[in-house]
């Protein structure tokens, strides 16, 4: 009788079969690292933005002026330093799903958009009004444009209801998804509305209070997507046979 745990050997007719124990491999350690480390970055950029917005609640006015604000002047760099964690966070949780195999071609583009023009963002300082339009202004312009935009077709088609693997953190990512998308039209209506109307398209709605709401929506959907993807455990179990001829 073989000893337990070593592989079997069986002989028949000049072939030797080996039969080796059943493998299983578990997805963990350096699997769902960077999810883990994503919402670590995406969570301490949140922080940082949020710690700003409570310092600056007696000098700006959040309904009108928009978080950019807090990029300009001296301590810009803190607001910089936020928003560059937040997109370093999104990377490692893009690359968390697309090791996986769960975001697919489209969702991974997507989210590196997202994390590409949040780094525009955070690199760029917006136009200061009380000196006038800049080109680092309008390259932040677009690098929100960007990343607003592209975290919404992300989460959407990442967290699709209707695909395979779904839990309650896709389901919940797919809503606020689905939420972002609406907060994108209507900013869009509203920029169509004042333009037929002759207004500029920031004066026709409260733009610091509708950004902020886009921006907690989209952020809260991108930390929904990092929790599916430092929760989900891929296992495979395979046998492994080899078969070896001998002599005689």
């Amino acid at each position: 009788m073989p000893r337990r745990g070593r592989p079997v050997s069986r002989g028949f007719q000049g072939i030797s079969l080996r039969v080796r124990p059943l493998v299983r491999a578990k997805g963990g350690g350096r699997v769902h690292q960077p999810a883990r480390w994503g919402l670590g970055a995406a969570g301490a950029g949140v922080a940082v933005i949020a710690g700003l917005e409570v310092a600056a609640l007696d000098e700006m006015n959040p309904i009108r002026r928009t978080i950019s604000e807090h990029g300009l002047g001296p301590d810009g760099w803190i607001f910089a330093l936020g928003v560059g964690l937040l997109a370093a966070g999104s990377l490692a949780i893009a690359v968390s799903l697309a090791r996986k195999r769960l975001a697919g071609v489209f969702g991974t583009l997507a989210l590196l958009g997202w994390s590409a023009g949040l780094f525009v963002t955070a690199w760029f300082e917006k136009h200061d009004w009380s000196v006038g339009p800049s080109l680092s202004g309008s390259i932040h312009r677009v690098g929100s444009l960007v990343a607003f935009l592209s975290l919404p077709l992300a989460v959407l088609v990442i967290a699709r209801p209707w695909r395979r693997e779904r839990s309650r953190a896709t389901l919940v990512a797919f809503g606020l998804g689905v939420c972002s998308v609406l907060w994108v039209a209507g900013i869009g209506t509203a920029a169509l509305v004042g333009a037929s109307n002759g207004l500029a398209w920031w004066r026709v709605m409260p733009l610091g209070l509708v950004e902020r709401g886009l921006a907690i929506t989209e952020v809260a959907a991108l930390l929904a997507l990092g929790v599916w993807a430092a929760a989900r455990r891929l296992t495979t179990s395979s046998p492994q046979a080899t078969v070896a001829r001998t002599d005689g």
